[in-house]
């Protein structure tokens, strides 16, 4: 533990589920954890409650749709940290206007990619000044196995049947972010990975998972300790890397 006592990490969309849990792993592991949410209230409630738990946390305004709210994170994080060693793109969102591609709604498609891929592709353009100025900098991307090309189109696999075109595609596109910077910072010491959480109860799934929050945030917590001898530009499940 004390090893990542001097650690910052910035976890987006972490008032609540596996976000709020991918924080208190953090955070009980020693690292000086912020906690990003777009809502005010239950940002700062979702920090108290991590305090209480005599975690180091925080909280910090953060939309991952706006520009400016993204723009004023990174400065606070700046004046007070001067640097970030570890980011997690946790915010994401589902549509009920989101399904198979003959139907589903082309609003809520943008919606989803809007947050989900677009969303995490600005939060990280912006932390990276900070992220260079760490040492071992670590960036986890949460994605899906609803995002990998090999599972949509493999009838075998049990996932094979959730068509639902907005949400797996902006998942697959951030499964290519993460590929394309993990080689774009090859040789800095930034090492990039999505993490494949698995089928998680909360609410974005209306609680039907099978894997707690506790449960799933121990994968995306693992990527963001790694050690020097890591995975970098991969989609890893808790057995390890799964097909794109």
């Amino acid at each position: 533990m004390d090893k990542y006592i001097n650690k910052i990490a910035l976890v987006t969309g972490a008032n609540k589920g596996i976000g709020l849990d991918i924080a208190r792993q953090l955070g009980t592991n020693g690292v000086t954890v912020i906690v990003g949410a777009r809502d005010t209230g239950r940002g700062q409630a979702a920090a108290d409650l991590l305090l209480g738990e005599h975690l180091n946390a925080y909280f910090v305004q953060l939309d991952v749709t706006d520009a400016a709210s993204i723009t004023l994170a990174a400065s606070t994080i700046q004046a007070q940290h001067g640097r970030l060693d570890i980011l997690v793109n946790n915010a994401g969102i589902n549509d009920s206007g989101d399904g198979a591609p003959s139907g589903a709604s082309i609003d809520a498609a943008r919606r989803l990619f809007e947050t989900n891929f677009f969303g995490a592709l600005a939060v990280t353009q912006a932390m990276l000044p900070l992220l260079r100025v760490a040492q071992h900098a670590r960036i986890v991307n949460m994605s899906s196995s609803l995002g990998s090309m090999a599972v949509n189109g493999d009838p075998a696999n049990r996932y094979y049947t959730a068509r639902l075109i907005g949400y797996n595609a902006s998942k697959a596109a951030l499964n290519m972010l993460t590929v394309q910077l993990a080689e774009e910072l090859r040789g800095t010491g930034i090492v990039v990975n999505a993490a494949c959480p698995g089928y998680v109860s909360t609410d974005l799934n209306g609680h039907t998972g099978y894997l707690s929050t506790d449960e799933a945030a121990k994968v995306p917590v693992r990527l963001a300790l790694l050690a020097d001898d890591h995975v970098n530009g991969k989609l890893v499940d808790a057995c390890g890397a799964v097909a794109w």
